[in-house]
């Protein structure tokens, strides 16, 4: 384990510009983690971890088993800890790891959410939670999402970007590749011949869910072959895009639960 000494340290100034620049994530194909339970899951699903930063110079099991894994360990007195953390209480913990986001060619899927324009880092950080819970096979950022691989999604997904497949593809492309494979896409929004999703059956297909102020966007609406509602008794206009992905995932999966 090597010990860090300056603010200037090149580890340090590595993982704190993870933490805060997206543009640095996507070069370096890297993203940072905080806590001994996300590093757990990081090991379990076999992801590469490449840096583990440690308040002061204890060293647990999983560090060590990071390090037995290629893992290079260093340790750091609190007041320089703190540097390479985007919270203001940073736990014991910090580390790199491979960005688990695969940009490129869709597989064969039985089912599928994409997501247009979805902003919010802890509404996507639920979705994507609540893929991995129901094991769906792919949920696909399309243009306009929130970085998946930006600490405070990381954190709402609560381990499960280690799990759930993701995919970046522009819509255009997804809606081609689903297609292909004979999946219709439906998009969830309010149009004048939109079907309630109480009478559709929705088992092998793929849904697009929009941005929280917009919804589906008209390009994206205009590749897809129907709109469906989620159909509400109450007075709410509309439920926040979490809640709705997390309740279409539900039915996407419920064939095969």
């Amino acid at each position: 384990m090597t010990p860090i000494e300056s603010r200037q340290n090149g580890t340090i100034r590595h993982l704190a510009r993870l933490a805060r620049d997206k543009k640095y994530r996507r070069t370096t194909g890297e993203m940072v983690c905080e806590g001994e339970k996300l590093l757990g899951e990081a090991l379990t699903a076999g992801t590469q971890v490449k840096t583990v930063l440690l308040r002061n110079d204890s060293l647990s099991p999983l560090c060590a088993q990071a390090e037995a894994h290629g893992a290079t360990l260093f340790a750091a007195e609190p007041r320089l800890f703190a540097l390479a953390s985007d919270v203001e209480t940073p736990q014991g913990v910090i580390f790199s790891c491979e960005s688990p986001v695969v940009s490129g060619e869709l597989p064969r899927v039985r089912s599928a959410l994409l997501l247009d324009g979805v902003q919010d880092p802890g509404n996507l950080g639920t979705i994507i939670r609540t893929a991995d819970a129901f094991g769906l096979e792919a949920v696909i950022l399309c243009e306009g999402c929130a970085d998946p691989t930006a600490p405070k999604v990381v954190r709402a997904t609560m381990g499960a970007l280690f799990r759930q497949p993701l995919y970046r593809l522009p819509f255009a492309r997804a809606a081609e590749a689903l297609h292909a494979q004979g999946l219709p896409v439906y998009a969830a929004a309010l149009h004048e011949d939109s079907v309630p999703i109480t009478e559709t059956a929705l088992g092998e297909c793929a849904v697009i869910v929009g941005s929280e102020g917009h919804g589906v966007s008209p390009e994206a609406l205009a590749l897809c072959d129907r709109s469906l509602i989620i159909p509400m008794s109450g007075h709410a206009e509309s439920l926040n895009a979490g809640v709705a992905a997390s309740l279409l995932i539900w039915e996407l999966r419920k064939p095969y639960l």
